[in-house]
């Protein structure tokens, strides 16, 4: 042998691999479901993480200052809109990671 690589082999190899990883073929379905059925549940826990932090400052601060239920009130609609924030970034961000693995580009473009 003289070290060098046989390029058929190595193609076969390749694609051996290719075929292990799953690149060839679509993507199992559930797969996808599964990822969405994640995304809702991340978008849901920051909405009710946001609405409960703030309804925490809230109910602290008037229990401190004597001003309940005014502050606690305040305080939970400025985290209901934190947490519809960072849902629309969560959202952002997972259409595009969707835009750039290429899944979901079936639609028509321009209306047409």
């Amino acid at each position: 042998m003289s070290g060098d690589p046989d390029p058929e082999r190595l193609r076969a190899l390749q694609e051996r691999l290719r075929k292990a990883k799953g690149e060839d073929g679509p993507a199992h379905p559930m797969a996808e479901a599964h990822r969405q059925g994640q995304l809702a549940w991340r978008m849901v826990t920051e909405l009710v993480a946001g609405l409960l932090i703030g309804f925490g400052i809230g109910y602290g601060l008037d229990s401190l200052l004597g001003t309940r239920p005014w502050l606690m009130l305040i305080f939970t609609i400025l985290g209901f809109v934190a947490g519809v924030r960072v849902m629309l970034r969560s959202a952002t961000e997972a259409g595009r990671n969707t835009n750039e693995t290429g899944a979901g580009d079936d639609r028509p473009e321009n209306g047409g």
